[in-house]
């Protein structure tokens, strides 16, 4: 005979099964797996879970940072939030010379997504930028790559749209020689997957500067491009101070880049 307490027993053991340490699990992700509130505090109280925040979970004396966060915000409540810009090139291994640690999380999202108010309150030891945007069209899945972390993995940008989003952040957050420097590097761009992106991409300026960067550095990828199907706008574009006129993308630069 099946008893109330076996039953909750199974219940919470295939819970446990299909949750990878170090990820948190959310309120809703629970429900849906048959978790209602009152067992919810049946785990607490038996210390199977243990509350995070509001709304959020995880196993007990488990060790959870901001990469089990994202995994709950990407598989449990579908938003495309995703690490992109400086923090995904430092991921794949293209800053690491500009910064020993990661300090500061660049998270990119689109706009009308906002960031769970648990992951708010929660202290991550990062300092996270989020930036809920337009440069791309929604559900634009080119250019994103799965990124392994203890044993389960999340979704950053791959670098020809983690450059894109670095250079989105110009010169807010980055300097243009810090951008550059990164450019430098990037000799392995995939051309098609940056067409794409390039054509898809809502930013003139962006654009501009990726395109002048690629050019400087005369990285063999960038003669693949179709520069003629991407739109570069009109008129010129002053991105520095006291910089020197590009003609060829009518934007200003540092005078030690012309």
């Amino acid at each position: 005979m099946v008893t109330m307490s076996n039953q909750k027993r199974t219940k919470i053991n295939l819970l446990m099964s299909q949750w990878p340490k170090g990820t948190l699990s959310t309120t809703a992700f629970l429900h849906k797996n048959n978790v209602d509130k009152e067992l919810i505090k049946r785990y607490k109280k038996s210390n199977w879970i243990e509350k995070v925040s509001d709304g959020v979970y995880k196993l007990p004396d488990d060790n959870i940072d901001w990469y089990g966060a994202i995994f709950a915000i990407q598989q449990q409540l579908d938003l495309s939030i995703h690490p992109g810009g400086k923090t995904a090139l430092q991921l794949l291994g293209y800053a690491h010379y500009l910064s020993e640690s990661l300090n500061n999380l660049y998270l990119f999202g689109y706009r009308g997504e906002k960031l769970p108010t648990w992951y708010r309150k929660y202290h991550w030891e990062v300092n996270t930028n989020y930036s809920a945007n337009q440069l791309f069209p929604k559900n634009l899945t080119i250019g994103q790559t799965e990124h392994s972390h203890k044993n389960f993995t999340i979704k950053i940008s791959s670098a020809e749209r983690a450059i894109l989003e670095m250079l989105y952040h110009f010169p807010r957050d980055h300097s243009f020689d810090e951008c550059y420097l990164i450019m430098e590097n990037l000799v392995t761009l995939r051309p098609k997957v940056c067409q794409v992106l390039l054509e898809q991409c809502n930013s003139i300026k962006v654009k501009r500067l990726f395109l002048f960067m690629a050019d400087n550095n005369e990285h063999s990828w960038f003669e693949d491009l179709d520069i003629g199907k991407i739109d570069l706008g009109k008129g010129k574009r002053e991105l520095v101070e006291n910089g020197s006129l590009n003609n060829k993308y009518n934007i200003t630069v540092p005078k030690k880049y012309c």
